[in-house]
């Protein structure tokens, strides 16, 4: 079934963002239910919606359009139809990747899979890792694909800290795919998704225009992360977090400190900076790889859950309605700003 939700986009936005404005930040689409993942082909968005929906926006109009999963979508807190990215022929094969929790009489977990849009729906088709550790929180839940073709997808901890120092754990890890779900033969570890371990509860990646891998990982209440991603490295959850250090284990490239929180979740790169949005920190941060410095470019539109960057426009999702925000009328929101106007 498909509902047009809006059919207005590309209002103006003055809203105050602490020290100044949100300067030419544009409404592109409203009335979200927990959005959580951008995707575009060409002139039209899609979005997936944690209750599982997928939204498409085209032209202006905004349509919501169902999923035929084969599992019972999880409620649990931070579950549901999470990351999604389309095929690199999408416009001949309608097809897409989700990653999504369900539960069922063996328990609950999350898994990747295939889905074909047809005739306005989409549709589950093939299975291609399933039984990744999901527990009351730390889904993780992302999904790129990365340069070299490959699919890779972030996997918390699942509330159990352990397992992401258990390389035959699938949960807080990053793992990397062939698009048929079988292992790449040139993983880091023998017949495994694995592709780097000691995460908590990654939730962004991105890779340069060079072809560097970034990831961005929630800490433990504060201690937040941004870090370089190779194949093979331990990140260090549980053993250390933040600036702590220790042999044979990788720090971050930047931490938000013992302090502050940023709860960052969605990532791209552009011009030598990363794009980041904070859930908790309720902004879109920018990480500047050549000076090391970091600040906000866009604040006051509450908790940001995911990031687009396409030319020189920045797209970003609010999420105000996954519990924890203070949703304002017509949230959630798909915005757009011009980065070239933010240097």
């Amino acid at each position: 079934m498909v509902i047009v939700v809006i059919t207005g986009c590309s209002d103006n936005v003055q809203q105050n963002s602490g020290e100044e404005e949100n300067k030419d930040v544009e409404v592109v689409a409203e009335n979200l239910e927990v959005p959580w993942s951008i995707e575009k082909s060409q002139d039209t968005f899609y979005l997936t919606e944690r209750p599982g929906n997928i939204v498409k926006i085209e032209n202006g109009e905004v349509e919501r359009q169902s999923v035929e999963l084969n599992k019972e979508i999880a409620t649990a807190s931070e579950s549901g139809l999470l990351g999604f990215v389309l095929d690199p022929d999408f416009s001949e094969t309608n097809l897409a990747y989700a990653y999504y929790t369900y539960e069922d009489s063996t328990g609950q977990f999350n898994r990747i899979v295939t889905l074909r849009l047809q005739d306005n729906a989409w549709i589950e088709e093939d299975l291609l890792l399933d039984k990744i550790p999901s527990g009351s929180y730390h889904h993780g839940g992302r999904l790129k694909i990365g340069p070299d073709g490959k699919l890779y997808a972030t996997a918390g901890d699942a509330s159990q800290e352990d397992i992401a120092q258990d390389q035959e754990s699938l949960g807080g890890k990053i793992l990397r795919l062939n698009l048929d779900g079988n292992v790449p033969s040139d993983n880091p570890f023998s017949n495994s998704y694995v592709y780097s371990y000691g995460h908590r509860n990654p939730q962004g990646m991105t890779w340069s225009s060079s072809g560097t891998f970034y990831a961005s990982e929630h800490g433990n209440n504060a201690n937040d992360e941004v870090n370089l991603i190779e194949k093979g490295n331990n990140y260090g959850w549980p053993m250390i977090e933040g600036h702590q250090e220790q042999e044979g284990m990788v720090s971050p490239l930047f931490t938000s400190g013992t302090d502050t929180t940023w709860a960052p979740s969605g990532i791209d790169f552009y011009q030598q900076k990363l794009y980041v949005g904070a859930l908790r920190g309720e902004a879109v941060l920018e990480f500047d790889l050549e000076t090391e410095e970091h600040r906000q470019v866009v604040s006051g539109l509450g908790r940001i859950r995911d990031v687009l960057i396409e030319g020189d426009s920045l797209y970003f999702i609010s999420n105000k309605t996954d519990g924890r925000g203070s949703p304002d009328e017509n949230d959630d929101k798909l915005y757009r700003m011009s980065l070239s106007e933010t240097d």
